[in-house]
């Protein structure tokens, strides 16, 4: 599966009080210590780092937020290393336009009791003890911060714990959710799936709420770019159908190039506008030329969805996002909804016509001819496949009559079953409450009947990105 490349620029400091120093002569040389393993770490993940130091007075704040504005940062990773007075704090994070992470990480699991009662004098017990009171400010800094309105999120453990330091992990992979989101063109082609009214969204608010610019494209242009498309390309494009698909034999060798046509155009639309995802639908009634587009389209999609351009059907704006953000994290991120309940094994099944993601498939996707799409004008080559059995999380971006949006999630896992070889994609799930009481408890929330499905357990991860994105997060189950 293709992995997620955004990069993130992050800087880091520790946190201090300049009264100490004098005090206790060891303890600053050991608290630079203790950020210098912190920023070896970090450096691993790939992501540029930038160490600003100790930070122990306001004006060094100032001077570190400026840093931090030059370097346009997207990401403020603070070690709260020993006690430091809030004012050090507010002039570092009121001018830094990035999110906010505290690490308090002490040194170990517990201080070691009879070798610390056991140092000569009460300085030196003094000068230990502010090496490991990392929590200490934490409730005073959060304090402030509340007051400020500045959100802030935070680790705390100890700076070899492998559970702190998956959180972290999870932290920045959700920054980079964040800033992927920010970049991302949506490019929009068609119209809404007449009647369909929980898929109709307030494109003003998304792009508000997450960043997303929002191109409107015309049907007529892809057309266009169909009609110039050479013969090597598309023969070339054929060729890769047979090595990304496995193309069954009552497929005819002119469906294959009538939806070889189709994906070479789509990926000249894609790079002329920049997309890094698509939303369509649109009947192609009435003009013979625009309906053999949107009839052929479906292995064009699915190529572009597994290299991490995630498109969907129906126009379905919201579920495009949700899979935006399952690519991004590395896990996928095909478009679903329910199909039907095996109440004899407890199970859901779940599935969707159209494109899907050809990477988190458990076998090698089968391409098959249709007579008919159901509910769509127009017949052509489709895609059938089955979600990788193993662990898998549900995503619905959904609406919130008081944020706008909210994150709704479920962890279960996707098993062997019996599908329908209808040429869609189709799975079985099991839920750990049973099949229909998560149907009963999925449905209450309110989302559109469409959702993202991608491989792995993602809840820490997605509840960090609804955090970031000031949204309520739902999770059933």
């Amino acid at each position: 599966m293709r992995e997620p490349s955004q990069s993130l620029r992050i800087a880091l400091c520790g946190i201090g009080l300049d009264a100490y120093w004098p005090q206790f002569p060891d303890l600053r040389s050991r608290l630079e210590g203790y950020l210098g393993q912190i920023y070896e770490r970090l450096r691993s993940s790939g992501d540029t780092v930038e160490s600003l130091g100790l930070i122990d007075t306001p004006q060094r704040a100032r001077d570190a937020a400026s840093s931090c504005r030059r370097a346009d940062v997207d990401l403020l990773i603070i070690h709260v290393s020993t006690y430091a007075l809030s004012s050090t704090i507010v002039p570092l994070v009121r001018k830094v336009a990035a999110p906010v992470l505290f690490l308090s990480l002490q040194p170990g699991d517990a201080i070691d009791y009879p070798a610390f009662n056991r140092l000569p004098d009460r300085t030196a017990m003094t000068g230990e003890w502010l090496a490991w009171c990392s929590p200490c400010p934490l409730p005073e800094i959060a304090n402030v911060l509340s007051r400020a309105r500045i959100p802030f999120h935070q680790v705390v453990g100890t700076l070899a714990s492998s559970t702190a330091w998956s959180e972290i992990q999870d932290w920045i992979k959700a920054v980079r959710v964040k800033k992927s989101l920010e970049e991302n063109n949506l490019g929009l082609m068609g119209h809404y799936y007449s009647g369909m009214l929980d898929i109709a969204t307030d494109i003003a608010a998304i792009s508000v709420r997450f960043g997303t610019h929002i191109e409107h494209l015309e049907i007529d242009e892809l057309t266009s770019l169909r009609e110039r498309a050479s013969q090597a390309e598309i023969d070339s494009r054929v060729q890769a159908f047979r090595e990304h698909f496995e193309v069954q034999q009552d497929c005819t060798s002119d469906e294959l190039a009538r939806a070889a046509r189709t994906s070479v155009a789509l990926d000249h639309l894609v790079s002329a506008h920049g997309l890094g995802s698509l939303a369509y639908y649109a009947k192609g009634t009435g003009v013979a030329a625009n309906e053999d587009t949107m009839s052929s389209i479906i292995l064009a999609a699915s190529l572009l969805t597994a290299r991490g351009i995630p498109t969907a059907g129906e126009y379905e704006i919201k579920n495009v996002l949700a899979m935006k953000i399952m690519d991004c994290l590395g896990a996928g991120g095909s478009f679903t909804e329910f199909y039907a309940l095996d109440l004899e094994a407890d199970h859901v099944l779940m599935g969707h016509d159209g494109p899907g993601h050809i990477d988190i498939a458990e076998t090698k996707t089968r391409v098959r001819p249709l007579n008919v799409y159901h509910g769509k004008v127009g017949r052509g080559l489709s895609v059938e496949m089955s979600v990788r059995h193993g662990p898998v999380t549900l995503l619905s971006v959904a609406e919130d009559p008081i944020a706008g949006f909210k994150f709704l999630i479920a962890e279960g896992e996707c098993v062997q079953g019996e599908v329908l070889q209808i040429g869609n994609t189709n799975s079985h799930y099991r839920f750990p409450i049973g099949a229909k009481a998560f149907v009963e408890r999925w449905a209450a929330q309110g989302p559109a009947h469409h959702c993202a499905i991608g491989v792995g357990h993602l809840a820490p991860v997605l509840s960090k990105c609804a955090s970031l994105l000031d949204l309520p997060f739902v999770q059933v189950c």
